[in-house]
């Protein structure tokens, strides 16, 4: 049985200001063994998963130490989803000691029933893994980026200077740090690359199954400390923990609902697909210039969908300042592709963990804010699915002018009090592995 609390979290003092958020408990006492449909679900993964992903097929890993940056398109289209989030690229990336590569999967079967002979999963990583007498990981840390984005975008100063650096929680030098660059995103496989329409529609339940493929099979990690997943990532990891129950201690969603994105979300997402679709310069994906039309729709509909209202009216407190800031966000649109934009976009399609929200065994911090126009918190939608999960917690933070709409999730000052709270409620006891 279910025992759930509403209470008003604790207040915390992050760079200079105090804020509270109201977070929503609810825990489940843990049942021994594994479920009926769990173990059919477990046995239906386990027997497709080598036909899906080549898992038995020829795989390549290659690493290297900061390689150069990749693709313009893919850089201008993250730094604009950024710029329009609140996240802010002002600020110089801080150098860490990265390593990158690249591991290929080949004969891919997707489920849409298309394949592809070869998907380039990147991914960059910090830290060194650490074994214990088993042989078993027990340090390494996933970090799943949001649409557009790529496992790169962790290394900004507001996230990777609040939480990599000594001491910090997640302190390079004791963590092996992983940040993978979802299909279509970074520099994975993806449309621009030269497909263009033909590449394979992929979804979320694709996105996932590579991300397992790459950390187990490309990382040999067995096991996960922490999946701390952000907007799409946020989805990410509750079907990670649905999927894989036993592979991660804790989860951090940060800025999505685990429900099927419907209504105003689906609505403005429906809106950008069809802007590209319609206009006539995009000649069905085989365009030989980026349909301009089409873009400019959706620079305005993510400038509108990441927005931050307290912090642009403070950030732009005169006409000619938010016009000059429209106008700047209008430049970027000669270095996106529409190809890439309309698979990243429409790969949420096939999201919806509602029904096995009970099948996650691992501790949850999900953390929303206030001022997120894509999760609206006048839904009400967390606090009815929170009570699904066994050991889960949802905090909402208060609008402030140090969050930043739904690129709040970026932001770690605002929230990393509560993933400290997250890695110490679960801990691994000694031996329990």
């Amino acid at each position: 049985m279910l025992h759930a609390t509403i209470r008003l979290a604790g207040c915390f003092g992050v760079l200079g200001f105090g804020a509270c958020g109201t977070r929503a408990t609810h825990r489940r006492p843990g049942r021994d063994g594994v479920s009926p449909l769990l173990k059919s679900w477990l046995h239906s993964a386990a027997s497709r998963r080598p036909r899906e992903w080549g898992l038995g097929a020829s795989e390549r890993v290659g690493a290297r130490s900061r390689p150069p940056a990749g693709g313009r398109s893919q850089r201008v289209l993250g730094c604009l989803l950024l710029v329009l989030a609140g996240i802010g690229v002002a600020a110089a990336e801080t150098t860490w000691p990265t390593r990158e590569g690249d591991f290929v999967l080949r004969d891919v079967h997707f489920q849409s029933g298309e394949t592809l002979r070869e998907l380039r999963l990147h991914y960059t990583t910090l830290g060194t893994p650490v074994r214990d007498a088993k042989g078993h990981v027990t340090n390494a840390v996933l970090l799943l980026h949001g649409t557009g984005g790529d496992g790169r975008q962790f290394l900004r100063p507001q996230f990777a200077g609040e939480l990599f650096g000594t001491g910090q929680l997640l302190d390079v030098a004791r963590y092996f740090v992983i940040l993978p660059d979802g299909i279509g995103h970074g520099k994975s496989s993806k449309p621009s690359d030269g497909t263009h329409a033909r590449f394979p529609a992929y979804g979320y339940a694709d996105m996932v199954a590579a991300q397992f493929a790459l950390v187990t099979r490309g990382l040999g990690v067995d096991h996960l400390r922490l999946i701390l997943g952000t907007s799409m990532g946020c989805m990410h990891s509750f079907m990670w923990g649905e999927n894989y129950p036993d592979f991660m201690d804790a989860l951090m969603p940060l800025a999505c609902l685990p429900v099927q994105i419907a209504g105003r979300n689906r609505m403005w997402r429906r809106m950008l697909i069809d802007a590209i679709r319609e206009d006539p310069a995009w000649a069905a994906g085989e365009y030989k210039d980026e349909p301009l039309a089409a873009l400019r729709t959706v620079s305005d509909l993510l400038t509108i969908a990441g927005s931050a209202p307290v912090y642009l009216q403070t950030m732009l407190p005169t006409r000619d300042a938010a016009d000059q800031r429209v106008a700047e966000n209008a430049k970027a649109l000669l270095t996106m592709d529409a190809n890439d934009i309309l698979y990243q976009v429409g790969a949420s399609r096939d999201y919806d963990p509602s029904g096995r929200l009970e099948e996650i065994r691992a501790p949850v911090m999900w953390i929303n804010s206030a001022d997120d126009f894509i999760n609206p918190p006048e839904l009400g939608i967390a606090e009815l699915q929170v009570k699904h999960l066994r050991h889960g917690q949802f905090v909402l933070l208060p609008t402030s002018t140090q969050t930043r709409g739904h690129g709040t999730h970026t932001w770690a000052a605002v929230w990393k009090s509560y993933l400290a709270t997250l890695l110490e409620e679960s801990a691994p006891r000694p031996g329990a592995r």
